[in-house]
């Protein structure tokens, strides 16, 4: 474990299986706090060697009444130190210490009103009322704490939940039943900082300028005077690993750019003119495009294009790396969510959509050792990070964009002539989502190629050629999301102007699925 002074002060939030576990790890690191996410589970040596100045309880899908419900661990209840427990994490606190908890039928989901009927230091002086204490609050449960444990009092209710929070008299003790981690929870973020900042006295030293310090320290420590590789795609994570690298170690860091064939309009030049013209970055261009299509030949099924394409990166990517005799190190953009979504995460609690191409899928025989600056941040912190680096905000704030890259947004086989078509629609709709100033509205938006044919009139002829999806959804998380509501004429006149520009495009449509049941990315 670090001990240098931005992780002196640390929060320990253990997951009991909440879909909003991450959410909270996030709104105590906008706060200025280090926290880590461990499951509740994890073995007690863990919990002791994190030497957490405080403690987190997450929500759960699972009931607090179940034989085998998840439990805090003993040794979060022994340390003596400040706990707050978030809805299941309530109701397990106060099973566990002699309350009772039963399911009554009465369920809370969505907006409720919370009174504070008796002071507490976690609640004090928190209102959405001038005349009264009262909280908006956004609240998630079936079960409910109908008996506190011995030492502890009610400091608030709601019109199903009686006993809506609740604190100890002598320990620094807290459970509340709702969710202060959403944004439907108006004081949600002014209560998080109460719990860390107040009660746990954790110093706000968690920002931008103070991580990038630690991490070129870090950076140097490990790598002195040693050479550093790394894969260069031209996404956020890997833009920004590239940027710190060379501000930690200069010249020591080379990094290889692989233009596959399926990056966006004018990507790979892009990419070369802020690092290597503008940054003075190394880099390697590798013009691998004939060999990744003619691996894709015929190639239908998503995963196994997924498969194809980081499989053949790798080899490239190695076959550069090998001419590189002195690099001891190899560099990757791993970030905090990748490790914890990953089989073998710190938590192990979420269920596995897809795998990281960064967690877990290296060669065995591989000899290089990892530099990983990245691991411990969320996506937003990595953007804090690359503007505070001087990267463009334009590559910072874009869009995510997939590994395969347009592999897996060319539906079924991809060819080049696909890719080539499915470039010039794309960048026709992030030009005029910029243009309209509708690009930061939305969270993602991208283009997907369709290999099905549809009648068009262009002029007087008939026009038989290939349709493409327009899609943009708005979303905090990534986790769920709802189809972005782009006005009409937007959408007309994209419409418009892509059958207009992009030869054999014969008709556009607009994505409008949620997720869920849909995903964000089509494959």
């Amino acid at each position: 474990m670090t001990t240098n002074s931005i992780h002196e002060d640390r929060i320990l939030i253990l997951d009991f299986g909440s879909q909003y576990t991450q959410l909270i790890a996030r709104r105590v690191r906008e706060i200025g706090v280090y926290c880590e996410i461990m499951g509740w589970d994890v073995a007690h040596e863990h919990i002791a060697a994190f030497n957490a100045t405080g403690y987190i309880l997450s929500g759960s899908p699972e009931s607090a009444l179940a034989s085998e419900a998840p439990a805090i661990p003993d040794i979060v209840l022994e340390a003596d130190k400040p706990v707050l427990g978030i809805c299941y994490g309530m109701q397990s606190m106060a099973h566990q210490l002699g309350g009772d908890v039963d399911n009554t039928g009465h369920s809370e989901f969505g907006y409720a009103e919370v009174q504070v009927i008796k002071p507490c230091r976690l609640l004090q002086h928190l209102s959405d009322r001038a005349d009264q204490q009262v909280l908006d609050v956004w609240m998630s449960h079936g079960d409910r704490v109908e008996r506190i444990p011995d030492g502890f009092y009610v400091t608030a209710q709601s019109a199903n939940a009686p006993i809506a929070a609740i604190a100890h008299e002598q320990k620094p003790w807290f459970g509340i039943q709702f969710h202060p981690e959403v944004t439907h929870t108006r004081q949600g973020t002014a209560l998080l900082s109460r719990f860390v900042i107040d009660i746990c006295g954790c110093a706000a030293n968690w920002t931008a300028d103070n991580i990038i310090d630690d991490q070129v320290r870090r950076i140097q420590e490990q790598v002195g005077d040693q050479q550093v590789i790394l894969g260069l795609s031209g996404g956020v994570d890997s833009s920004v690993v590239a940027a710190l690298l060379h501000r930690a170690i200069g010249a020591q860091l080379t990094c290889v750019f692989v233009d596959n064939g399926l990056l966006r309009l004018h990507e790979g030049d892009q990419v070369m003119q802020t690092f290597a013209d503008n940054l003075g970055v190394r880099v390697i261009r590798v013009d691998a495009e004939s060999r990744f299509l003619d691996a894709l030949k015929g190639i239908t099924d998503p995963e196994e294009k997924r498969r194809v394409i980081g499989g053949l990166f790798v080899d490239v990517f190695e076959e550069e790396a090998g001419r590189l005799t002195d690099a001891a190190f190899l560099a990757q953009g791993t970030i905090y969510p990748d490790v914890i979504e990953s089989a073998g995460s710190a938590t192990g609690k979420a269920h596995l959509i897809k795998s990281h191409h960064n967690v877990g899928g290296l060669p065995d025989t591989m000899t290089l050792k990892l530099v990983e600056p990245l691991r411990e941040l969320f996506k937003d912190e990595v953007r804090r990070l690359g503007i505070e680096l001087g990267l463009p905000a334009t590559m910072v704030q874009r869009h995510p964009f997939p590994g395969p890259g347009l592999g897996v947004r060319i539906l079924g086989e991809v060819t080049k002539d696909y890719a080539d078509i499915l470039r010039e629609a794309d960048d026709i709709f992030i030009k005029g989502l910029r243009e309209h100033g509708l690009y930061d509205k939305v969270s993602q938006a991208f283009a997907v190629f369709l290999p099905v044919k549809s009648v068009g009139v262009t002029g007087d002829g008939r026009r038989y050629d290939f349709v493409v999806a327009l899609r943009a959804v708005e979303t905090i998380d990534f986790m769920t999301a709802r189809a972005a509501r782009l006005p009409f004429d937007f959408l007309d006149e994209m419409s418009r102007t892509i059958i207009n520009s992009v030869p054999r495009i014969s008709r556009v449509t607009y994505d409008i699925s949620s997720k869920p049941p849909a995903t964000i990315e089509w494959e």
